[in-house]
């Protein structure tokens, strides 16, 4: 139990209340919290020091029974790309909030921020991901008084989770929290009032928005419990010992109970079925469980994911954790927290790193771990994205490069690349492939047509009056770790869709670029050279105003 900080007034009226337990506040005090309103401070949250080509680490590599260079040998699969990092928040007060949570919905990726030592400090972000070559942090709120452990946005409405120091609070009735805030088109409106529901429990641990109702899980203790989401008015609960996390489908409430394991309920949440664990979830720690079609999914730390079957409750298997090459030690081995997005599962295993495996029926295929800085938190996934909270690293958006489904279409009659990861296309060869891979050298000197997602680890070389033609998406270097894009004599890169280089496009004498339809995109981190007479041709969206 760490130490807490004093909570000052957190309400001026009270709303409602449907029991005893739990008491509803509108209009918090100004004072504990703030948005942040500088624009040039939200607008250099977003850093792009490591953004470009991710490498994955596979389970031969960080098992040693293979070299880093021997697994270059074959292109691999997940051509994955950082797209960005989102720096922590920071202010008097709170100089060392931590990543918790993350919500994704439509445009915008809800971030929530804890303290993870002594003291009571956090905050939430919003941020727009519309456009995955520009993201943006549209709003900021600072708690001065309060972690907040998890989040989750439905309707035009943020709920948070948190916990709160009842015992120096004027209005708190107890450690855990819900609160609801408005949040439209990216930004929230303190001005519309914040709802503020207080329960038993140490601290409130997960919250998630089911139907009309809000469910809030709180720690050793605690409670789960059901709450109208138009007013935050009590509507049904169950008691429990230490809950971490709660998962709903097709109107099954499973939580997770760190002292015996799953419960899976009704509506009413009355207990189906019991899934034991004897796993050694930790105390204070952050586990959650995730539905996947018919299994659910479990973090059980050491232990690394656990796989059972919602509907009977029987165990399938235990997905372990992987290494990172870097020494790791092991109180940081944990799996934190599972996501699902199709046949991906994700797993954010500490400072282990964030591991990708398939799904495939009742067994799941370790890919290996993703190259990121941190120690991975919390994992969520949506659509064509992944975000990882990796503690004081803060965010980080990776995006997965899945093939477009109507490029799939018009490219079905390609063959699939499955060589080398050392492409190389000779004076007077063609080729001509579809798919989603991971290159570590591209050197094209005759004629090529990729349709896909593509990643290049180092330099892309288009040789003399060689011709290059991509449809999809091409992405080539890091920013931490430029490499160049170069189009020699005579030589033609046809673009249609997205070209993304972190590093410089240089055009040799009689080079040409041609961007095909109406809706490509380029983004240079570096500069373009045009050595002597060069063509551009097309019609393009420049992200950084390089040509």
């Amino acid at each position: 139990m760490k130490k807490i900080v004093l909570l000052t007034a957190v309400a001026l009226t009270t709303l409602s209340s449907c029991s005893d337990e739990t008491t509803v506040f509108e209009e918090p005090s100004k004072d504990d919290l703030r948005l942040e309103t500088s624009e040039t401070l939200l607008e250099n949250s977003i850093l792009y020091d490591n953004a470009g080509v991710l490498d994955i680490y596979d389970e031969a590599t960080v098992t040693g029974k293979k070299s880093i260079t021997a697994k270059n040998d074959q292109a691999g699969d997940y051509p994955l790309t950082l797209v960005a990092q989102v720096d922590v928040p920071s202010f008097n007060g709170g100089e060392n909030l931590t990543a918790s949570h993350v919500d994704v919905e439509g445009d915008y990726a809800y971030v929530s921020y804890n303290t993870v030592e002594d003291g009571y400090a956090g905050g939430v972000d919003i941020i727009n991901v519309s456009d995955p070559n520009n993201p943006r942090v549209t709003s900021r709120l600072y708690y001065s008084n309060a972690d907040i452990n998890a989040i989750d946005y439905d309707n035009g409405y943020i709920y948070l989770a948190g916990g709160v120091d009842a015992e120096r609070s004027v209005r708190a009735t107890d450690n855990s929290f819900i609160a609801k805030i408005q949040a439209a088109n990216g930004r929230m409106n303190l001005d519309a009032g914040i709802s503020y529901g207080f329960q038993e429990g140490f601290n409130a641990t997960d919250v998630e928005v089911y139907g009309s109702e809000v469910f809030l899980t709180s720690g050793r203790d605690g409670f789960v419990k059901a709450y109208n989401k138009a007013d935050l008015s009590l509507t049904k609960e169950a008691p429990f010992m230490d809950l971490r996390a709660v998962a709903i489908q097709d109107n099954f409430v499973a939580v997770l109970d760190a002292s015996q394991g799953v419960s899976i309920m009704d509506q009413s949440l009355n207990v189906v079925r019991d899934i034991a664990i004897d796993s050694d979830f930790g105390l204070n720690t952050k586990r959650t469980l995730d539905f996947s079609g018919e299994h659910i999914i479990v973090a059980e730390g050491s232990r690394g994911a656990g796989i059972y079957n919602a509907a009977s409750g029987s165990f399938i298997e235990y997905v372990p954790i992987l290494l990172n090459p870097d020494n790791v030690d092991d109180v940081d081995e944990v799996t934190n927290a599972v996501a699902t997005n199709e046949e991906v599962l994700l797993m954010a295993n500490g400072g282990a790193g964030l591991c990708l495996s398939e799904e495939q029926n009742d067994n799941t295929d370790l890919v290996g771990i993703i190259q990121l800085e941190g120690s991975i938190n919390f994992v969520a996934s949506k659509g064509d994205y992944i975000f990882a909270a990796s503690g004081k690293e803060g965010l980080q958006i990776i995006k997965l490069n899945r093939p477009n489904e109507s490029l799939v279409a018009r490219c079905a009659n390609l063959a699939a690349y499955s060589g080398s990861s050392n492409l190389t296309i000779n004076s007077g060869s063609g080729g001509a492939f579809r798919g989603a891979r991971r290159f570590n050298n591209f050197n094209v000197d005759g004629s090529l047509l990729l349709c896909g997602s593509w990643t290049v680890r180092n330099n892309a070389t288009i040789g003399e009056n060689a011709l290059f033609e991509m449809n999809g998406t091409f992405v080539v270097g890091r920013n931490s770790r430029r490499r160049n894009v170069i189009v020699d004599a005579g030589a033609t890169l046809r673009v249609e869709g997205n070209l993304t280089i972190y590093g410089d496009l240089v055009l040799n004498d009689g080079a040409t670029v041609e961007f095909i339809g109406d809706n490509s995109v380029v983004n240079i981190f570096g500069s373009v050279t045009r050595n002597g007479n060069t063509t551009v041709d097309g019609t393009y969206r420049d992200v950084r105003n390089k040509f």
